[in-house]
């Protein structure tokens, strides 16, 4: 059995999430080969849960390299990924219940690794 480490954001809607990293999986969508999608797993009232799918296009990891002179690593591509996630929490009342696109594009990646201080 595999024990997930369940983590607490408090949004700034108010709302208190729980979530977890389930898996790094290949995306249902026609356009798959042009990045990666991180599945979470959150929760509100800790008896329901979600999934809260965030695409990492790859040309933000293109977009963020040119601009920085050197690749993401591992570890910084799923902190951009993560502070997704957080302002898709920070930016909706009801995330279970939004459909659109969570995704960390070329537009959005140097404002949530800024916010890290990766550079």
């Amino acid at each position: 059995m595999t024990v997930r480490r369940t983590k607490t954001y408090s949004a700034e809607t108010g709302c208190v999430y729980q979530y977890y990293f389930e898996e790094l999986r290949s995306p249902h969508r026609r356009d798959a080969h042009d990045g990666s999608e991180y599945l979470f797993i959150a929760s509100r009232d800790r008896k329901t849960t979600f999934p809260v799918p965030v695409f990492l296009r790859r040309q933000a990891l293109a977009a963020w390299a040119e601009a920085h002179g050197r690749e993401l690593t591992g570890s910084e591509q799923y902190a951009a990924v993560k502070m997704r996630l957080f302002r898709f929490f920070d930016e909706t009342e009801d995330a279970e219940g939004d459909s659109r696109q969570v995704e960390v594009t070329p537009e959005n990646i140097h404002n949530l690794l800024a916010l890290l201080d990766i550079d």
